[in-house]
Parts: C-alpha cells; sequence; structure tokens
C-alpha cells in the first residue's frame, strides 16, 4: 500500500490570511485517501461532490475532527485541496488547527480508516479521533 503523502499544490478560493504563509496553509492527502474518499463518494452515488474536513470542539481531548460528504460548492472563505480527481474543502478555521497535517487511510488489525496525522497534536485521546492542540 502506498502512503507516500504528495498533493496537487493547494488552490485558494480566496486570498490566503496575510499573517499565514502557503506553508502554514499546506494540507496533505495521501493517495490511498484519496482513493479510499473517491469510492466513498462513487459508493454514495455523487462522484462529483467533495469532502469537507474540519475540526470541531468537543470529544474527550477538547477537539474532534470531522469528515463528511459536501455536495455544495465551497464557501467564500473555504480553501480546496484537490489530489486525483477528489476535491478536499476546509474552512479557515479549521485549517489553522489543521495546516501542515496529512490525511492518510490505514488499515491495521484493529482500524480502518482516514487518518489524521497532525502535527500540532500535543495529545490525543485512546481513540484517535479527539486531540488537543501545542
Amino acid at each position: 500500500m502506498e502512503t507516500a503523502a504528495t498533493s496537487t499544490p493547494p488552490s485558494a478560493v480566496n486570498a490566503a490570511e496575510p499573517s499565514l504563509s502557503r506553508a502554514e496553509l499546506s494540507l496533505t492527502i495521501s493517495a490511498e485517501a484519496a482513493v479510499q474518499a473517491k469510492k466513498k463518494l462513487v459508493d454514495r452515488g455523487t462522484p462529483d461532490a467533495a469532502i469537507r474536513l474540519g475540526i470541531k470542539g468537543g470529544g474527550c481531548s477538547g477537539f474532534s475532527y470531522v469528515i463528511e460528504f459536501s455536495d455544495e460548492p465551497p464557501r467564500a472563505r473555504d480553501r480546496v485541496f484537490s489530489r486525483d480527481g477528489v476535491r478536499f474543502y476546509v474552512d479557515k478555521k479549521s485549517l489553522v488547527y489543521l495546516a501542515g497535517t496529512e490525511l492518510d487511510f490505514e488499515r491495521t488489525l484493529m482500524f480502518q480508516g482516514f487518518k489524521f496525522r497532525n502535527p500540532q497534536e500535543a495529545t490525543s485521546c485512546g481513540c484517535g479521533h479527539s486531540f488537543t492542540v501545542k
């Protein structure tokens, strides 16, 4: 299974905030994550929809990751990332916490699913779905 993290350069829907560099606003989608996201979209019957990535407050560690289908066009302040024909939307506030993150798809004996590899995580809970930031 290929887990190399490469992606097409992100395209901004709106100009980036002046205080954040392009590197700070980066998010990487692995090839396997793009394949699995496309499969989920096709299985759902909406192959041209997008995947929304984000964070929300809650969970046992403070923040929880969010992965949702998005049938709508990107919102005005979203960043749009693309990998192998799949579009991923990230809202501006979530990108602050997800900057530098790799979205991968992991298969182990105990788990199969999308995995956020976030360098900003200070701690995470045992289930791996919630985290605190540095």
